[in-house]
């Protein structure tokens, strides 16, 4: 399949009446945990119900707040606002009080969505109160919608109605002012450097992205998939690989509300007989040591994104059979924006960029290969929405978006990542990665998980402390490893700390922010 991007002029919700089209409304396109089972026929006449009353007393064109984990019912409240013309703020639910009521006022979320019955099992009731609370406009506060009382008031009319709406639905869609221009969903930053940005995404960057992936792929997708998504919706790679593009292109997706359940998933391979997974390493790595023999014999490869796939994680894949295949992205890319194929993979990179991408590399001071990766393309997004001026949508300059990562282009056009331009140490006047120092850390003790906190050195200027779950771990050994294996002396930190758990992210990611914290209230101790 060959992507061009003038074919990716359409909603999200157009997409999805195309797949139908092309691959017949009787076959199954979702299913949930709770064992939710939805043909293409019941996912957009259920979209269509719903939508009628869950965007009652909201405008076209108004962003929607939704707080739902992955299940049959988030994927029909998403393509029930996008075929309504409204636009779905999909709220992190592990973010915490303070950057989710953040993320609503940045948003200007008149309306948030959500489920008694999540709330209740996620104990997120301080969140809800927090909400109610709190004043979008002059007199007007958050107005919490859930979808067990929306569904109590669906009768037969409703359902009638949605019927026949769903025999002219492409005219509807358009009539509520669906558009491919328009936002097709707004996402949020962790709010690791002050309050969580809005990232807006269009419907054409979602529906381009989804396109992207396929075409790349160059046949390694097909129908007759079955795909795995256990990463959160208001994470990008959940939502538009692990849902959209699947949906889109034929595949079966089955959903599982959190990825954290490392025994349970690999169940679910077995039992559904999945074949595609999209994860990140640390959930790629649970999952490989706590499956049973055979439970993830079904899996063709595995899709990781988000953060370095370790040596260890891949050997461990190998050895039930399937390849990883890492990829790179940003959510303000929808999110994909390079990975590896199969017959195709490169160990240490991330592949090559998307069909229709424009890469660019700013010069780095200390860095004498490579640069600072600026992108451009059908999927970067419309722009960012900041706390400080609610609702008011900021255009990438010239539509190009600064990733803020170093990287390195080989002459065949595989990316290797160096590490976030921010997550660079200065030491003695070299630059030192702290992304290399973790796998120099990985490469010595395999099995845990590490990650590199920078402080400021009177002498050196920088000092690396290593936050490690390795109980045994001392610098005497990691001194030894980096010298018997060639790496500089100056990548060993300082000081190591060992802690129970290392912090992490509701995306899988490393909880940078918590780590330092961490390494900053032991710092007298060391």
């Amino acid at each position: 399949m060959t992507f061009d991007s003038r074919t990716c002029q359409t909603t999200v919700f157009e997409a999805l009446l195309e797949a139908r089209s092309r691959h017949g409304g009787s076959k199954l396109a979702v299913e949930d945990a709770d064992r939710q089972r939805l043909t293409y026929d019941r996912l957009i006449l259920g979209s269509l119900v719903l939508g009628s009353k869950l965007t009652a007393g909201t405008g076209r064109g108004e962003t929607v707040g939704v707080l739902l984990p992955n299940v049959a019912g988030m994927a029909v409240t998403f393509f029930a606002l996008n075929a309504f013309g409204r636009v779905p703020a999909i709220l992190n639910f592990t973010a915490g009080q303070r950057n989710v009521v953040s993320a609503a006022k940045t948003a200007l979320l008149h309306t948030v969505v959500t489920a008694r019955r999540f709330i209740e099992a996620a104990k997120l009731e301080p969140i809800i109160a927090a909400l109610e609370k709190t004043e979008i406009a002059p007199g007007k506060r958050v107005r919490i919608v859930y979808l067990e009382d929306i569904r109590a008031g669906i009768g037969a009319l409703d359902k009638a109605l949605g019927f026949l709406r769903s025999k002219y639905a492409k005219s509807f869609h358009r009539s509520q002012g669906g558009r491919a221009d328009t936002p097709g969903v707004v996402l949020f930053t962790s709010g690791t450097e002050g309050h969580p940005k809005g990232v807006v995404l269009t419907n054409a960057n979602l529906v381009a992205n989804a396109r992207q992936m396929f075409a790349h792929a160059g046949g390694a997708f097909t129908p007759a998939d079955i795909v795995i998504n256990p990463l959160p919706m208001f994470h990008s790679f959940g939502l538009t690989a692990g849902t959209i593009m699947p949906i889109v292109s034929g595949m079966q997706v089955v959903l599982y509300p959190t990825p954290l359940h490392y025994r349970q998933i690999p169940k679910l391979v077995r039992d559904k007989k999945a074949t595609v997974l999209f994860a990140t390493d640390t959930f790629l790595l649970g999952y490989a040591r706590a499956a049973d023999p055979g439970d993830l014999a079904t899996m063709r490869f595995v899709v990781a994104g988000a953060e370095r796939v370790k040596d260890h994680t891949r050997k461990l894949w190998q050895q039930i059979g399937t390849e990883i295949l890492e990829g790179y992205g940003a959510t303000e890319c929808a999110p994909v924006i390079a990975c590896n194929l199969p017959g195709s993979n490169r160990p240490g990179t991330v592949g090559r960029v998307l069909p229709e991408m424009e890469v660019a590399l700013e010069p780095v001071e200390g860095i004498e290969t490579g640069g600072r990766l600026k992108v451009r393309g059908p999927n970067v997004m419309a722009g960012y929405v900041f706390a400080e001026h609610p609702g008011v949508v900021r255009a990438p300059p010239e539509g190009w978006h600064d990733t803020g990562d170093i990287v390195d282009i080989d002459d065949d056009g595989f990316i290797a990542i160096k590490g976030r331009a921010k997550r660079f140490a200065k030491i003695g006047g070299e630059m030192v990665s702290l992304a290399a120092v973790e796998t120099l850390a990985s490469n010595t003790w395999p099995d845990g998980q590490h990650v590199v906190v920078n402080l400021p050195d009177e002498r050196k200027g920088e000092q690396l402390i290593l936050l490690t779950d390795v109980a045994s771990a001392e610098k005497d050994v990691l001194l030894e490893h980096a010298r018997r294996h060639g790496f500089p002396e100056l990548w060993v930190p300082r000081h190591i700390l060992v802690v129970a758990t290392i912090p992490v992210l509701g995306s899988g990611k490393i909880d940078l922010p918590a780590a330092a914290a961490l390494v900053r209230q032991a710092r007298p101790l060391l």
